[in-house]
């Protein structure tokens, strides 16, 4: 017998049974657009709410604001929220994208975005993507030319904001919701943006997917099955990955050795580049960029200083270690900024500069009261670390210390009146050191991402 065939047909028990092989959750959040597959969604859960005590379900609704009648979907909403006693939230975005981008990738973004601000630890967000949706997700992926994780799909469940996200309605049929959904008698938004083809997914839809099932009947399930086999090729590849970047990391998480990636073979590089990037948040560059990142980072000269840029990313190299960095923006070295050093600082580029005071440590508070001020590199300064040792340019004080020099410009310059007397948290200069019972200031330097 065919195994779809032995899976019952949708209701409000086949939910619960989903439901229940999830992690425990303390409330369920149900997106309710008001179309049909999300009220059967909807519904079954009311259902299940009506049998006693269990996980709560809320419901949520976001309103776009990208169609004349969406108010009037909210209060459609709203009203068979009350009449299945769910309680609901109605989320109001603005969904309309940056010029070039996709007005359905804006109204996603815009629309999870809004929904994650609700979740919180322990929640769960259910959404109504099914069998169908699943197959046009992975043919919009193939045509997009999309690797393993892009096949994948959308998961069943997955980290989400603060919980989950989970799609409980992946192995039902559009057909199968809509036959539950009549059989209940329940009335539903009919979208028109729906039937616009101009949308990838609406042209598969409306025009691909029938053709392919005239041919093929199982189709839509059979894509299914397709991408859950990407799904498990998929946390292979991850599980290599992150024994590959165990191998490669080096000591801060930004980075990776070289020499270390160079032992790999070129797709191995490529999984574990993906993979680390993923991991630190940062967009993943397409194809072309990635072997532009081995080509002339992975391969340049130790003294060279490469760089490969994307949306929301850089990977730039010094001497053997790779970095991923977000967008580095010019620093103006003309910036002079005056510290009463009762505050923190804080700097151009979102970081931090800190005052402690301390006893014979850091920089003599008495001197500091000709005025203080912060300052960035222009080239030439000098620092003389020890009271008794020679002034040392500070280039070369930074090289030593394997500053890379992007991050040189960046670092904050303690002026007292005209004269350096610190560098950030590293080295203070003479003849500012606080000794013996002399009291002092200690700087503390917290680069964007740990700033408060």
């Amino acid at each position: 017998m065919d195994e779809r065939r032995r899976q019952p047909s949708f209701s409000p028990d086949t939910l619960a049974e989903i439901l229940r092989r999830l992690p425990p959750v303390k409330r369920y959040w149900l997106a309710y657009s008001g179309g049909s597959d999300s009220h059967v969604l909807l519904h079954a859960a009311a259902q299940l709410q009506q049998r006693g005590p269990r996980v709560p379900f809320h419901a949520v609704h976001v309103d776009h604001g990208l169609q004349a009648a969406s108010a009037a979907w909210a209060r459609h909403c709203a009203a068979v929220c009350a009449d299945l006693n769910l309680p609901l939230s109605t989320l109001r975005v603005n969904a309309r994208g940056a010029p070039g981008d996709s007005p359905e990738a804006a109204a996603r973004r815009a629309r999870y975005q809004a929904m994650a601000e609700l979740i919180e630890e322990g929640d769960c967000l259910l959404t109504a993507h099914h069998q169908d949706d699943q197959a046009e997700t992975l043919l919009l992926q193939l045509l997009r030319g999309g690797g393993p994780h892009g096949l994948a799909a959308m998961p069943a469940a997955a980290p989400f904001a603060s919980g989950l996200h989970a799609r409980p309605l992946l192995n039902f049929s559009r057909a199968e919701l809509q036959a539950y959904a009549q059989a209940q008698g329940l009335r539903w938004i009919d979208d028109p943006s729906n039937a616009d083809t101009g949308f990838d997914r609406n042209f598969l839809r409306g025009a691909v997917m029938p053709l392919l099932r005239q041919r093929w009947p199982a189709a839509a399930r059979v894509l299914t099955r397709g991408a859950a086999h990407q799904a498990e090729a998929a946390r292979l590849l991850d599980a290599l990955a992150g024994q590959d970047l165990a191998a490669c990391r080096a000591a801060q998480a930004v980075c990776l050795s070289i020499p270390a990636l160079l032992l790999l073979d070129e797709a191995r590089q490529r999984n574990v580049l993906r993979f680390w990037l993923k991991s630190l948040g940062f967009n993943v560059p397409d194809s072309a960029r990635l072997a532009h990142a081995q080509r002339d980072i992975l391969h340049a000269g130790r003294d060279r200083l490469p760089l490969v840029k994307w949306d929301g990313a850089e990977l730039r190299r010094y001497r053997d270690h790779l970095y991923a960095l977000p967008p580095q923006a010019e620093v103006d070295v003309s910036t002079v900024l005056q510290w009463d050093l009762r505050a923190p600082l804080r700097l151009p580029d979102g970081a931090q500069l800190s005052a402690r005071p301390a006893r014979g440590a850091g920089v003599k508070a008495a001197l500091c009261a000709q005025g203080v001020s912060v300052r960035f590199r222009r080239g030439g300064e000098h620092c003389q670390v020890s009271p008794d040792g020679p002034t040392r340019d500070l280039k070369k004080l930074l090289q030593e210390r394997g500053v890379p020099p992007w991050q040189r410009a960046r670092i904050p310059l303690v002026y007292v009146g005209e004269r350096l007397a610190a560098v950030a948290d590293q080295w203070r200069c003479a003849p500012f050191h606080a000794s013996g019972d002399e009291g002092g200031i200690c700087f503390e330097w917290r680069p964007p991402e740990h700033a408060a």
